[in-house]
């Protein structure tokens, strides 16, 4: 009599889930060996086989060589600039230069002029075109109408026009709150500032750079590396190098790959710039040093590699190039500006030092072994998904094995009856109960089977 009670379908909705769940976790699945007698599954498989092998072999073991353990190298930078150039313009070529300033462009030019500063922390910086504004002193005078910002002031309304204590973003100086006349015979706002202020213009013009002979100029370039973990040094300047050798060697990337000086010339050619168009607004310039030393070999074999590349971008609208502004003070209150326009080169070393490590090959050796395992994930999707015989493989590949503790979802005839129950309303309460009657019948005969 109580078989025949119909049983929540919500509560055996749960119940059977459970099982399923169960039934999931006391599963074991083993692989299980299929040899299937293939000529396209057969040359499939040894195809990507070769294909990894070739990689382990052939990439990860030889090229990367990944049978060596490597250490970083730890580096030092020095350089040095020498050159002379004169300069001898025309007073038509310093046009836009006033009159009494035009000498300061005749002159000699030697590397206390234009390396500036005289060291630094692996760079160093050439100048090639400047705006010199000599005998400033500290002082009043009009700002410069050159100034991006500068409007002509109201000399009737001067505090209104130039507001005492502010300043233009990029200005010279703070406004006094007066407006007087400039030397062009424009209104500008007074300000307290070194005078007279600068004006921005490049003195040959936009195409032409003062110091275009910096490009014979040369620098000599010290690398000193260490590799800590193989307690081992070297320099860039080779042990049969000599003085006579360093005076009179230019590199040549191949003629002389490993002469350290360089024409400043060579450089920007080899970083693919054109020297009069980075002359005259400047770059920057890296100067890149490789060392890949295999210490299974000589060290002595062990030699820099140098590459170039412009860092600054060539096409930029704004603010394009490399500048900035230095001054020689001569009194507490009166200095010589200078807005240096030209090169500055930043060095980079990257080095490693490799030798044999039988750790490093057992690690390489044993992640490219797991790799075969792909060959068997490619083939199996291929026979299972892909091949015409597909459905013959798969009822090889997959076999279900019933232990004799195996655990049974026993609630599944009892879940069928009510899924057929709920599919026939139409029927009264005694086929109800005869339908209930018969699943319970069927579920004790399989239960006592």
């Amino acid at each position: 009599g109580t078989c025949c009670v119909p049983p929540s379908p919500s509560a055996g909705m749960a119940g059977g889930m459970i099982r399923r769940g169960l039934a999931v976790f006391f599963e074991y699945d083993t692989p299980k060996i299929v040899h299937i007698n293939s000529k396209k599954v057969g040359a499939l498989s040894r195809l990507v086989q070769a294909c990894i092998l070739g990689y382990i072999v052939g990439y990860a073991i030889v090229y990367q060589k990944g049978y060596q353990q490597f250490d970083v190298a730890q580096s030092a930078v020095t350089t040095k600039v020498k050159g002379v150039a004169y300069t001898n313009f025309s007073d038509r070529d310093l046009a836009a230069v006033p009159m009494e300033w035009r000498h300061l462009y005749r002159r000699v030019w030697d590397e206390s002029d234009y390396v500036v500063p005289p060291q630094e922390s692996s760079a160093f910086f050439v100048t090639t075109n400047a705006i010199i504004t000599p005998n400033q002193t500290l002082g009043q005078c009009p700002e410069s109408p050159t100034v991006q910002g500068w409007v002509p002031c109201d000399p009737h309304h001067p505090q209104q026009t130039c507001p005492p204590g502010t300043s233009l973003p990029i200005g010279h100086g703070v406004n006094t709150g007066r407006c007087v006349l400039t030397p062009q015979g424009n209104h500008s706002c007074e300000v307290r500032a070194w005078c007279p202020p600068e004006m921005d213009a490049v003195p040959l013009g936009p195409r032409q750079a003062i110091l275009a002979q910096a490009r014979a100029f040369t620098v000599l370039i010290k690398n000193q590396i260490e590799f800590p973990l193989y307690q081992v040094r070297r320099s860039n300047i080779l042990a049969s190098s000599n003085q006579s050798y360093l005076s009179s060697c230019l590199y040549d990337e191949v003629t002389d790959p490993f002469c350290p000086v360089f024409q400043l010339g060579t450089i920007t050619r080899l970083a693919a710039q054109t020297w009069d168009s980075i002359a005259v607004t400047g770059a920057v310039i890296q100067v890149g040093i490789l060392w890949d030393c295999d210490l299974d070999h000589s060290f002595d074999l062990c030699r820099p590699r140098y590459e170039f590349r412009r860092l600054d971008n060539p096409w930029a609208k704004i603010a394009p190039g490399w500048n900035f502004r230095h001054a020689k003070y001569f009194e507490d209150h009166r200095r010589t500006l200078t807005k240096a326009f030209g090169l500055l080169f930043v060095v980079d070393v990257q080095g490693r030092a490799g030798k044999f490590s039988f750790i490093p090959l057992c690690v390489n050796l044993g992640a490219g072994m797991a790799l075969l395992g792909l060959a068997t994930v490619i083939c199996d999707l291929i026979v299972l998904y892909v091949m015409t015989d597909r459905n013959v493989f798969r009822d090889h590949k997959y076999q279900l094995v019933q232990g004799s503790d195996a655990f049974s979802i026993r609630r599944d005839s009892v879940d069928s009856a009510l899924s057929v129950n709920d599919g026939h309303e139409g029927r009264d309460d005694g086929d109800h109960r005869c339908n209930m009657k018969e699943a319970c019948g069927s579920r004790i005969d399989a239960s006592s089977t």
